[in-house]
């Protein structure tokens, strides 16, 4: 575990306090703002998938079968994401967290604007699924690095007492990214006639990702390096190989970390991305209901984020976790019994209801995973138990869900899956916990007393 010297207070030898705190403000907000822009790529991606790429770039199949050969290139760049995980922690690791940002930003958000550019089948055949799936694998490799990066240089910046709040602005940048996506695609489908979205509006969103990437370059390149990252480098304790110890002296953390936060990822998936060819084909709702239900589940989901990390700080990562987890199984079935009404303020309800859900399970998520692991391999730890935790729960679970309405033709039986999945979480969690009888975040002695 890591040792007491790593779990100072980040400058608290260096830098005087206030210059620290603007320091922590400004890691903080340019983290939103680069995980913001990278999950507008990702989720612009999925919507896309749900809505277009199956007639686009798979014509020859069945709508059902194009919807879903669409969503398993969605699950390309879900197998990549732990790719670049172990790849951008390794430098990241060994020679900077600052200037991995950058680059995990151009490459997701240049994969992105190049997807908007892509020829459809009808223009070159085959070559063009091909073309979309290689956009898809870069993509990936750049999300798979970002959200380690933009984690730690919150956390690693933060005040000592407000870790988890400063933790959790990262992770708000999901449902940021969500909603931004959601807009930007619902205004497309509203003032586009369907033939005309269909054929070249769905690039729009696309294209537009390159202002955003400009700003969130020019924001992070002027951060200062992580003040944790500076003190291991200056007393040389730096890994030559971080994935190597990583799974040498930590490999419970490692497995215990991914399966503790899996369930969040394949819940937000499925209302995010799923659901919509679901809301459209089984139960007749049009798209642009389904885009706002969509909205309104990512507007609470992010400040149910800002309210869970708060309420961490005050009576722990352990138990917030359990009751967030908790509240994503007891709502799984809910919320399949208010959406199959086709009643709209019930689906409303229904979206609300998730989102605080899965929030209370993100507000702590980030802090726990960083502390999971030292800094000398934290970013490699970090990322890594995030992005497999992502290919267990969010790649795997729009296929599972379909294979199960197929089966059944009853979205409960998506609830049994959902509730399975909150169960292992939770199972997990308990496990990360009292496995080794002490936490392991206070075991690294950081300042989270509040865990305990």
């Amino acid at each position: 575990m890591a040792d007491m010297s790593e779990a100072r207070p980040p400058g608290a030898a260096t830098t005087p306090p206030a210059r620290a705190s603007r320091q922590a403000r400004r890691a903080a907000a340019a983290s939103l703002i680069g995980t913001t822009i990278e999950f507008y790529d990702f989720f612009i991606y999925g919507l896309a998938a749900s809505l277009v790429f199956g007639s686009q770039f798979f014509p020859s199949f069945s709508p059902v079968a194009g919807t879903l050969a669409a969503l398993s290139t969605f699950l390309v760049g879900f197998v990549a994401r732990p790719i670049g995980a172990v790849v951008f922690g390794h430098f990241g690791d060994r020679v900077a967290r600052k200037r991995l940002l950058v680059i995990s930003l151009l490459t997701a958000g240049g994969s992105t604007f190049v997807t908007g550019l892509l020829p459809t089948y009808a223009a070159i055949g085959a070559a063009a699924p091909i073309l979309l799936v290689l956009c898809r694998l870069v993509q990936g490799l750049g999300l798979g690095g970002e959200w380690g990066g933009a984690v730690l240089m919150a956390v690693e910046h933060a005040p000592s007492r407000r870790r988890i709040v400063f933790g959790a602005l990262p992770q708000m940048g999901n449902p940021a990214g969500l909603v931004l996506a959601t807009v930007v695609t619902l205004v497309c489908t509203t003032f586009l006639p369907v033939r005309e979205f269909q054929s070249w509006g769905w690039r729009i969103p696309f294209l537009l990702s390159v202002t955003l990437i400009v700003a969130g370059v020019i924001v992070r390149s002027r951060l200062r390096e992580s003040p944790a990252f500076d003190r291991v480098r200056e007393s040389r304790q730096l890994v030559r190989f971080p994935l190597g110890e990583l799974v040498r002296k930590y490999p419970r953390a490692l497995v215990a970390g991914t399966l503790a936060v899996t369930a969040s990822p394949a819940v937000g998936l499925l209302v995010s991305v799923y659901l919509l060819p679901y809301g459209q084909r089984v139960l007749h709702i049009s798209t642009v209901t389904m885009l706002l239900l969509t909205g309104v589940y990512g507007v609470v989901f992010f400040f149910a984020i800002w309210i869970s990390a708060g309420v961490s700080e005050r009576f722990g990562v352990r138990r917030v976790s359990v009751v967030g987890l908790v509240s994503v199984a007891i709502w799984a079935v809910p919320f399949f019994l208010l959406l199959d009404s086709r009643s709209l303020p019930a689906a409303v309800i229904a979206y609300a209801g998730v989102g605080v859900t899965v929030g209370a399970v993100n507000g702590p998520q980030a802090t726990l995973l960083a502390d999971l692991f030292p800094v000398r391999v934290r970013y490699s730890g970090a990322s890594l138990t995030f992005q497999l935790s992502s290919v267990l729960g969010g790649a795997i679970t729009p296929v599972v869900s379909t294979a199960l309405l197929a089966a059944t033709g009853s979205g409960l039986s998506i609830a049994v899956w959902v509730v399975a999945i909150a169960v292992i979480s939770l199972v997990s969690v308990a496990c990360l916990h009292l496995g080794s009888g002490v936490d392991p975040i206070e075991e690294q002695g950081t300042e989270l007393a509040q865990v305990a």
